[in-house]
């Protein structure tokens, strides 16, 4: 009989737990808060570090070696985020700039020549003039990826026979 009695017990425990997780008090995001003076969003501990920031710190701060898959990344990433104002080639005249949008500076230009990759990086991060901050768009890996297709575009109209190696500097040179 008192088997019985638990089991009944317990039963009763069972339902009013389950009523209890069905029905519980919940704040909008942006709601007063009846325990703080504000809204019922925190701010963060001084100090407090996101759970995966120190990784995308480290990434955003590690150029990574510069390989045919990295350009190829780049290329695309380009042909999304950055073509429909710079242009294909890096000259500014994308078509966004053909619909009378403000024309952005052409990647040939003496200025971002000289400009070293850390530059385009932070461009693309925080953006510039009238581009607007691509970070939460585009990772930190692909922003290096952008950047060494840039420099690829650049070397692509600036290059001298200087800059081929000598093995196909010599091919170049016996072609008819």
């Amino acid at each position: 009989m008192s088997r019985l009695w638990l089991m009944a017990a317990l039963a009763t425990l069972l339902a009013a737990c389950d009523q209890n997780m069905d029905v519980q008090p919940r704040y909008g995001e942006y709601s007063r808060a009846p325990l703080f003076r504000g809204s019922v969003l925190r701010r963060p501990p001084v100090n407090t570090v996101a759970r995966d920031a120190l990784e995308r710190e480290k990434v955003a701060t590690t150029k990574p070696a510069l390989t045919p898959e990295l350009l190829a990344r780049g290329r695309e990433r380009f042909g999304i985020f950055c073509s429909p104002c710079h242009g294909g080639g890096g000259d500014g005249n994308g078509i966004i700039v053909q619909r009378g949008m403000p024309r952005p500076t052409s990647y040939h230009s003496d200025r971002l020549l000289a400009a070293d990759d850390q530059y385009f990086f932070d461009v693309i991060t925080n953006g510039h003039g009238a581009m607007y901050s691509y970070a939460a768009r585009v990772p930190p890996r692909d922003r290096w990826a952008i950047a060494a297709y840039i420099r690829a575009l650049q070397l692509s109209r600036h290059a001298s026979l200087d800059d081929v190696p000598p093995e196909e500097r010599a091919k170049l040179e016996s072609a008819p």
